[in-house]
């Protein structure tokens, strides 16, 4: 299976721009023979990189709520007609496609870092909202639900994805696993750091294929109207640098990390999994379910 892994810079805070970006980056994937493609964590529109690049804690700080406002206003309702053509173009470029977005709630005052799974065939087959989201990210993102804890079926094969510090949760892998991943997709905002131990621990420890997915993020990709550019100025040029990988389930290296803009293709063959699982299976004749359980909640939760 040819799958691509999207590394890439947002339109940052533009949903439609983005939305572009995408359509495009589909397009050529699809082109080089891609049957899945992936990107990065909440591509659309944008990680909140300002999180960590200034006062983010500050209490009712005028251009922090200024920089919520504006991404609640740019995020995405993913039952409308923008992030259709997303799923227009996945069912005619005939692939499978992980899409990260900032889905904005019901109640339009809370946004959620979800993973959109579509199907070229069914459209969009799930909606994983991060379970927990880290350290500054609490002060964007609301906390997720386990109805996207699941794997999807593509021309044989199990697909499943989480978003960055998720694959560092075991029961969070643990579900993935029982679901009988085979390619997993971990999505991040964009770090070589994030990527190069958890990529190779992950597919060894489940005898799969993890694709970690990064973006490439820069202070001139900020908007210069956005009103905490000059905090996040001040913390230096560079954000992300990608950190796109790609490791087997022997937990070796099919592509090292990877920085700057580019897509990264891979052909995986499955059965390699099938022969890793010969000593080990984590979800199956390795595990002791009459000892050790676990269980998911899969409901919707907002």
């Amino acid at each position: 299976m040819r799958i691509a892994a999207v590394q890439a810079t947002p339109a940052f805070l533009s949903r439609s721009g983005t939305i572009d970006i995408v359509l495009a980056r589909l397009g050529e994937a699809a082109a080089h023979g891609a049957e899945v493609v992936a990107f990065p964590e909440t591509f659309i529109p944008g990680y909140p990189v300002w999180g960590s690049h200034s006062n983010s804690s500050s209490w009712e700080h005028p251009d922090q709520q200024g920089a919520f406002a504006w991404y609640l206003d740019q995020a995405v309702d993913l039952s409308g007609p923008e992030f259709g053509q997303i799923v227009s173009a996945v069912k005619d470029a005939g692939v499978f496609a992980y899409v990260g977005a900032v889905e904005r709630s019901a109640s339009r005052g809370s946004v959620y870092c979800s993973l959109v799974a579509i199907d070229p065939a069914q459209g969009m087959v799930s909606v994983h909202r991060k379970l927990k989201p880290t350290f500054d990210e609490r002060m964007v993102w609301a906390d997720g639900d386990g109805a996207g804890l699941v794997s999807h079926q593509h021309q044989g094969v199990h697909l499943s994805g989480l978003n960055c510090w998720e694959n560092w949760m075991p029961l969070a892998r643990s579900a993935m696993y029982a679901a009988g991943t085979e390619i997993h997709f971990a999505v991040w905002p964009g770090a070589v750091g994030l990527t190069q131990d958890l990529t190779r621990f992950m597919a060894r420890e489940g005898r799969i294929f993890v694709v970690s997915v990064g973006g490439v993020y820069g202070i001139d990709d900020i908007p210069e109207d956005f009103p905490l550019r000059d905090q996040m100025a001040a913390s230096g040029p560079t954000y992300f640098n990608g950190g796109t990988c790609i490791a087997g389930p022997d937990g070796e290296w099919i592509v090292e990390p990877v920085r700057g803009e580019q897509i990264v293709y891979a052909d995986l063959d499955v059965a390699e999994v099938r022969k890793a699982r010969q000593n080990f299976d984590p979800a199956g004749h390795y595990s002791r379910p009459d000892v050790l359980r676990l269980e998911v909640n899969r409901n919707r939760l907002a």
